[in-house]
């Protein structure tokens, strides 16, 4: 089942990829125009249909969910994606269409500007709420957001992005928690070199790419200049939540986070079993398994595995909201971490 949802989500994101490339090199190339009827409205109506319709379809195919929201905003995104790859003169009998695409997003877009004013209107006390909160950022901030708008998908997203800013920008006097109850998970690995690695090579790639196609395409170079700014950005702020958020070990609950890109909290009244076996462990984990583990060029595996009794939901990047039933952790000290879980797991069960 695992499998065939992952084949069908490969087929969509290939056939995606196919309408959209396909409709560019239609009226981008010389093949393309050569093969060009002469009445073009039929070519250039389909071309609509792909882009407003499959497009959107596919995509959503991908992302194996639909919501009817996310499916208007693509349509209006698709329309708006036919007048830059359709060439105006072949559009002059489809303006109506063209900018029905634009009042779908410039009334979206409105709307999403009204949540991010309620959301700077209530920003004071958001803030109070964090300060007066014993929880790390990544989960303080998040959860005061979410009482305050608790179905508002734009502004979790809008405050994932929020914290990536500041993690990158305003956190480089702060030092991480040295409590005896938090734990690190980057230190027995070269993650964090790997991270700045990357970094490296995305500032020598911009600077290459840009020069080279700014000559030729200078719309194209400055959305990759924006891409990549935004790429450093992120591996910046990744860093710095990773250095300065721990696994923290509470008297009822797990608070862990791999920098930026997951988080999660789990009662231990939630955890049916701890899994240390090494046999089990060296094995391929599920897809419904999350992994806090830190990756660099050498295999590694997980400390232990939390079984869980029901899938408990996690916050992934960009505030996406997920449910895993397995949770695969690894830290610097893991003789004490494993000694500590249980010990917290064995007191709450005495405790039910």
């Amino acid at each position: 089942m695992v499998l065939h949802k992952k084949t069908v989500s490969f087929v969509a994101l290939f056939l995606l990829l196919l309408v959209i490339s396909s409709n560019y090199v239609l009226y981008h190339s010389s093949f393309g125009l050569q093969s060009l009827p002469a009445n073009l409205n039929g070519v250039v109506v389909g071309s609509i249909l792909d882009l407003s319709l499959v497009a959107p379809l596919l995509f959503l195919a991908w992302q194996r969910k639909f919501n009817l929201k996310h499916f208007i905003v693509l349509m209006a995104t698709g329309l708006i994606a036919a007048r830059f790859i359709i060439p105006n003169e072949y559009l002059a009998s489809f303006q109506s269409v063209m900018w029905l695409g634009i009042g779908i997003e410039g009334v979206l877009i409105l709307f999403e500007l009204s949540l991010l004013f309620m959301l700077v209107k209530n920003v004071p006390p958001i803030l109070r709420r964090i300060k007066s909160s014993s929880l790390p950022l990544l989960f303080s901030f998040s959860r005061a957001v979410n009482e305050k708008f608790p179905k508002q998908t734009f502004l979790h997203v809008l405050s994932s992005e929020m914290l990536m800013f500041y993690y990158a920008f305003g956190t480089w006097k702060k030092k991480p928690s040295a409590e005896g109850n938090t734990f690190t998970l980057y230190k027995r690995s070269s993650f964090i070199t790997f991270q700045i690695m990357i970094i490296h090579a995305i500032i020598i790639e911009t600077l290459g790419l840009h020069w080279l196609l700014h000559n030729t395409s200078v719309i194209l170079s400055i959305v990759l200049l924006i891409l990549n700014i935004y790429s450093i950005v992120f591996f910046l702020g990744d860093i710095q939540a990773l250095r300065l958020n721990p696994l923290r070990v509470e008297d009822d609950r797990l608070y862990v986070s791999f920098g930026l890109s997951k988080r999660m909290e789990i009662s231990f009244s939630d955890i049916a079993e701890i899994v240390e076996d090494a046999h089990i462990l060296q094995q391929k984990v599920p897809n419904t398994t999350i992994e806090f583990i830190a990756r660099d060029f050498e295999t590694v595996h997980p400390d232990l595995l939390l079984i869980l009794k029901s899938p408990i939901e996690a916050t992934l990047f960009m505030g996406i909201k997920k449910k895993y039933q397995q949770v695969a952790i690894r830290v610097d000290d893991s003789h004490v971490f494993k000694k500590i879980v249980k010990e917290r797991l064995e007191k709450n069960k005495q405790n039910i």
